[in-house]
């Protein structure tokens, strides 16, 4: 199964730095050493294992700009499953990016209407803590209304932080064909488990596929602070991680992180300091079948 993504923006605005973090496995430092995007660099990341993202990054530079929504419009905007376009807080010329964005709006309206579109403000880590809030709200807004009749999902986003897993994961959780069965099945497996919570990721991004909690956290950001944990045990961030397993026991909970099926990995937490960790490995070898088959499933 193929999708269609579209990564645009202004030349500088972060996309192929994000793109190379989330699935090549750079870490944020290294980005620096990227060049400009240019024209447009097509690349199939495959995820789930039977799901393939035809990404599509669009070079920013004006010229290029141009040309997508004259010459090369049916080419870029035909097809079209997901448009994610991002967006410098910084830049000195925000007219500009609202008159670009709004002109993909009016491209993807003619040629792929029933595209979903995700708004990148990136960068975040560079205004202020006090105004954070404040801007994202303002920008929000902004584009929400400016958007209409389409509905942009709105994300703040940086690369320094948790933001950027946490924006991409829910980007990717609505290309899943089959994830209310999955959630389905999940929610049970938590509550046979007697877990606080149950997290599912995918296997080479370590993005959040779906979660299942009985007991609510405070730390909204604690699964991709894992995500960026379990990545560096995948050098090349091109294939299924090399980590596979890791048990973690505090005085408050205990926390499983084990593969589940080919394409996914599962974290299993408990604060029951009754349950024994042989009956939650055994709890997640039973269920790995039963979460291969829904794989099957999907394809």
């Amino acid at each position: 199964m193929k999708k269609k993504v579209l990564l645009m923006g202004k030349s500088g605005s972060g996309k192929t730095s994000m793109r190379s973090i989330i699935f090549s496995n750079y870490i944020a430092r290294d980005t620096r050493r990227l060049g400009a995007t240019i024209d447009v660099e097509s690349s199939s990341v495959k995820f789930l294992g039977n799901l393939t993202l035809n990404l599509w990054d669009c070079g920013g530079q004006e010229a290029f700009m141009e040309n997508y929504f004259a010459s090369q419009r049916s080419h870029i905007f035909n097809s079209v499953e997901l448009l994610i376009y991002v967006f410098d807080v910084e830049s000195r010329d925000s007219e500009k990016d609202i008159h670009y964005y709004q002109w993909c709006l009016e491209a993807i309206l003619e040629k792929s209407p029933n595209a979903k579109i995700f708004c990148l403000l990136h960068k975040m880590d560079l205004i202020p803590l006090d105004q954070r809030d404040q801007l994202f709200a303002h920008w929000k807004n902004e584009l929400q209304t400016l958007s209409l009749p389409l509905e942009p999902v709105v994300f703040p986003t940086s690369i320094w932080d948790e933001t950027l897993y946490a924006a991409w994961s829910k980007i990717v959780h609505c290309l899943i064909p089959n994830i209310d069965t999955l959630q389905m099945h999940l929610d049970s497996f938590c509550e046979i488990c007697d877990a606080d919570e149950v997290v599912l990721f995918e296997r080479t991004t370590i993005l959040v596929i779906a979660n299942a909690a009985r007991v609510e956290h405070p730390d909204i950001h604690r699964f991709e602070k894992i995500s960026s944990i379990i990545k560096q045990f995948n050098p090349s961030g091109r294939e299924p991680s090399h980590f596979k397993s890791m048990e973690i026991r505090s005085g408050t909970f205990s926390a499983f992180i084990d593969v589940l099926t080919n394409n996914t990995y599962v974290m299993v937490v408990l604060s029951d300091s009754t349950i024994q960790s042989a009956a939650t490995l055994h709890n997640i070898n039973v269920a790995r079948k039963h979460f291969k088959l829904l794989e099957i499933d999907r394809a």
